[in-house]
């Protein structure tokens, strides 16, 4: 049997990589010159950063997926447990880091903020027991596809108070202190999202940093993507990398062949489309149907090298926005990027990111995904000048100016290479119960022999989340086509 994946990132490397597994002949299609997709790598000089990914949590998916592949994940990769996980800087110059240790964290809190020891735990027990119902039915399958009901052991795990609500206010009940809140109110942007619209059942995604840890990869987290490539090309996957798939061929409401830009017509019977969601209609022949509002956040990256060390920073470190709700109303209601954004700033330790005495910084801020927005030079430049007065006013001065060597990946950018609407990174956001645990299935429904990966599909974006779905897609085409 054949198979096309379409996208070489993180989730088609591993789909094309498991189906090659179970004795599939795998083509890897890519309109990029590079690999990787979102999770890549950015030369200038003699700087280097990721582009992507900057952080790993649940490393046993990853592991397992080394495991599955034959060799252990330590014979390729290097990864080390951060501590602490990262630093927040608020408006008023203070700052909190929180230790890799859930205890620690406690006793962080007992100093500064006695009163929500409690309330931290209750955020706490909540995560736990959604992961455990997770664990067993979500991380498996698509909620609409189980093959049979959850058992009864799994059920008894679903918290009954606190994660039915909306997130913002769940946090916002719990917790007092201001602070606190603000942390706990940044998790739902790692899935492209406002804390002020999703579920509360996304307090799994704190509990997680402190339950499997926060990593990262010795060396850059692009050594994974180039570990897979490696994988891929030992085992016989080919890739077409700077080959855009422009039409899914289907007859008899079977899939029969992918169409590239140059002409060229691959005959497949199996199709694992790793893209945005939004995309998809237009390769089937249908037109794009999407709305704005449906967006997950886009981002506005800045990538920087300095020839000398500009400040002691944390490699994960956030500041804060003065008004985060303002904030979020810029970015779905009013559509428009931030007056004032927060800004996450990675500053990688590793002596291959910058020459002797210097320094790279990844800075990045929500923006949003919106397919009507205009990023010319002007809207580019007027954010990017908020990004560094955001930094300036939190005490970080005079990067603009020290740079040697610079990179803006914007909204527009980032719609042209990834083919995605707006410049969501995840496809869809997720607000409401339907957007949050509907997401699209791994398997379509028509044509048959055409299966989804990645983050616009179930269950979701990161990088634990989308090998999940490259695991469910191998298991769909074993059972539909091997049984």
């Amino acid at each position: 049997m054949r198979a096309v994946v379409i996208g070489a990132g993180l989730s088609g490397l591993a789909a094309a990589l498991r189906l090659r597994r179970l004795g599939l002949t795998v083509t890897v299609c890519d309109n990029g010159e590079r690999p990787g997709g979102k999770m890549n790598r950015w030369r200038a000089a003699d700087f280097c950063l990721d582009t992507g990914p900057t952080l790993l949590t649940m490393p046993e998916v990853l592991r397992r997926l080394f495991h599955d592949l034959g060799e252990p994940l330590e014979q390729h990769l290097e990864i080390r447990r951060l501590d602490p996980h990262a630093e927040y800087v608020f408006p008023d110059g203070s700052r909190l880091a929180v230790p890799a240790s859930w205890e620690e964290w406690l006793k962080e809190i007992a100093s500064f903020a006695p009163a929500d020891v409690q309330g931290l735990r209750r955020l706490h027990e909540v995560g736990r027991r959604i992961y455990l119902v997770s664990r067993e039915t979500f991380f498996r399958n698509h909620p609409l596809a189980a093959s049979r009901s959850p058992s009864w052991s799994t059920l008894r795990q679903l918290p009954l108070r606190y994660a039915w609500g909306n997130y913002a206010r769940v946090v916002a009940r719990l917790l007092r202190n201001e602070r606190l809140r603000r942390v706990y109110l940044r998790y739902p942007t790692y899935v492209g999202s406002s804390p002020y619209l999703t579920p509360a059942t996304l307090l799994v995604i704190p509990f997680l940093e402190h339950h499997t840890g926060v990593w990262f990869v010795q060396g850059g987290m692009y050594r994974i993507v180039e570990s897979l490539v490696g994988w891929a090309g030992h085992s016989g996957v080919q890739l077409r990398l700077g080959e855009q798939v422009v039409g899914i061929e289907h007859e008899r409401a079977r899939v029969r062949a992918v169409r590239l830009a140059s002409g060229a017509r691959l005959q497949t019977e199996v199709i694992v489309y790793t893209g945005d969601s939004a995309s998809l209609p237009l390769l089937l022949g249908e037109p794009i149907r999407t709305r704005p509002a449906t967006r997950s956040l886009s981002g506005l990256v800045v990538l920087l090298g300095f020839e000398r060390k500009v400040a002691e920073l944390h490699r994960h470190t956030v500041f804060f926005s003065e008004d985060y709700r303002e904030e979020f109303e810029d970015l779905f209601s009013r559509r428009r990027f931030p007056r004032d954004p927060t800004v996450y700033v990675h500053a990688p330790a590793e002596s291959e990111c910058a020459p002797a005495g210097g320094q790279a910084l990844y800075l990045m801020a929500n923006a949003p995904a919106d397919p009507a927005a205009c990023w010319d030079e002007q809207s580019v430049r007027e954010a990017v000048d908020r990004i560094f007065a955001r930094l300036e006013r939190s005490g970080l001065a005079g990067l603009k100016q020290r740079a040697a060597v610079a990179e803006v990946w914007h909204p527009g950018r980032m719609a042209a290479r990834f083919l995605a609407p707006g410049g969501a990174i995840y496809g869809d956001n997720s607000h409401g119960w339907r957007r949050a645990f509907l997401r699209p299935p791994n398997r379509a429904r028509w044509p048959r022999g055409l299966y989804c990966a990645g983050g616009s599909y179930h269950p979701g974006g990161g990088i634990p989340m989308v090998l999940l779905s490259a695991e469910i897609v191998a298991r769909l085409v074993q059972q539909d086509f091997q049984a």
